[in-house]
């Protein structure tokens, strides 16, 4: 779950996901009256959306389940405060949103992830929002099973390679893929392989877990005008202030 060479590699060749939705995120939370206090990051990766918080006079928890990804946040982002959790296990401290950005909630880091796991995750999450407080996440949806089987990805440059190949599993709306990565150190390469699966999940069966729970809820396909990848949707759910 993003070991140190992985965390390394997606915070300096990835990121920018966390960068370009960042200020189009900043806006949706002043659109709706939030322009302080604390927003709670599940899945925080290596900081950069923190420490774009952080830059707009935002208080900020970021909990990620990878070790290496919250030493790498702590660094990037030293005014916030990092936590090494599970996104379903840790109590949630009252805040003015939550976010979840790059897939986070659709992964099986913890194998306790499931539907009804999720809709335990937004009680917590409407119980911890002050009134019109948001909840904004993005996941992946079955759509991503459109694309032609196996389907693999390859990059590097003189300092790192990382291979991709993806494993679809319509039956149980699974998909997995298989991460090979080469970092230089020193004079050599360090090889590293990991395996990720995440659970594909509708928009609408998302937005009516939240909304039974009590959110007023929106399945968008950006944030602002940055796009969201095919096959990927995100929710913009609000608290009520009745």
């Amino acid at each position: 779950m993003y070991g140190e060479d992985l965390a390394y590699l997606h915070d300096v060749g990835f990121g920018d996901f966390a960068k370009n939705s960042g200020p189009q995120l900043v806006e949706i939370l002043r659109r709706f009256g939030l322009t302080s206090g604390l927003v709670v990051d599940l899945g925080c990766g290596s900081g950069i959306w923190a420490s774009f918080l952080v830059e707009n006079a935002y208080d900020v928890l970021g909990v990620d389940i990878s070790p290496s990804m919250v030493k790498l946040a702590k660094k990037r982002a030293p005014k916030a405060t990092f936590l090494c959790s599970s996104f379903l296990d840790m109590s949630l401290p009252q805040c003015s949103a939550i976010t979840s950005l790059g897939e986070c909630l659709s992964y099986l880091f913890d194998d306790k992830n499931s539907i009804s796991a999720l809709r335990r995750l937004f009680i917590k999450c409407h119980k911890a929002l002050q009134p019109n407080g948001l909840l904004i996440f993005d996941v992946v949806t079955p759509e991503v099973m459109k694309r032609k089987m196996p389907y693999k990805s390859f990059w590097e440059n003189e300092k790192y390679s990382i291979l991709v190949e993806y494993f679809d599993d319509p039956k149980k709306r699974v998909s997995r893929r298989g991460i090979t990565t080469f970092r230089k150190v020193g004079d050599l390469y360090r090889r590293h392989y990991e395996e990720h699966k995440q659970l594909l999940f509708t928009g609408s069966e998302l937005a009516n877990c939240l909304r039974e729970v009590g959110f007023k809820t929106r399945i968008v396909r950006s944030y602002g005008s940055y796009q969201l990848l095919p096959g990927r949707v995100a929710l913009i759910a609000r608290k009520s202030c009745t």
